[in-house]
């Protein structure tokens, strides 16, 4: 009997704490500045900020979203362009076949094939038609030709610009010339 005494007192006294307690007004915040900060405009000058804005300052090695360093934009002139002017940065020790085929095998590979004779996986399963072989003639494409297209896409092929670094982008350029080679 006694420790049902006991039971019931401590069910009072539980269920007191808890009937205290209103979802009309917020409990006591220990921390209010956590909850209730003050709001701050992305651009705006602050007296918090007084050495520098920084959100005004764009980080250092930085580029604008939509800007790059590439001097050809996406046009059929400007394709024309780096068919003849563009030429590989990389000297005869940084060019990396095996590299090139491994990212060739990885991104290019599945549509222009493993030999670039254009019959890639897709094409053999004809979900996609039309790549030609990079031996065809009328295509006489050069580095600037390939780099181009590896960075805004051409036709049917979309732009692999960002699954692929520029270094890496001019290794499959090279691994390209090397297998049109091969193929001739």
């Amino acid at each position: 009997m006694e420790s049902l005494i006991k039971i019931f007192v401590l069910g009072v006294m539980i269920s007191s704490v808890f009937s205290c307690k209103k979802d009309t007004r917020p409990n006591y915040q220990f921390f209010p500045d956590m909850y209730e900060s003050e709001g701050y405009e992305t651009y705006g000058e602050y007296e918090v900020f007084t050495e520098e804005q920084s959100a005004m300052l764009t980080a250092e090695r930085t580029i604008a979203r939509g800007y790059s360093l590439f001097d050809y934009v996406n046009t059929n002139e400007d394709y024309e362009r780096a068919k003849l002017e563009l030429m590989s940065p990389l000297d005869s020790t940084q060019v990396d076949l095996v590299k090139g085929k491994e990212l060739y095998n990885i991104y290019c590979g599945i549509c222009h094939g493993i030999k670039g004779d254009g019959q890639g996986n897709l094409v053999k399963r004809e979900k996609i038609l039309g790549i030609p072989s990079y031996n065809d003639a009328a295509r006489a494409i050069t580095a600037g030709s390939i780099y181009h297209v590896i960075y805004y896409g051409k036709n049917a092929m979309g732009s692999h610009a960002n699954q692929i670094n520029e270094e890496e982008r001019w290794q499959v350029v090279e691994y390209v010339l090397k297998l049109k080679e091969d193929l001739q």
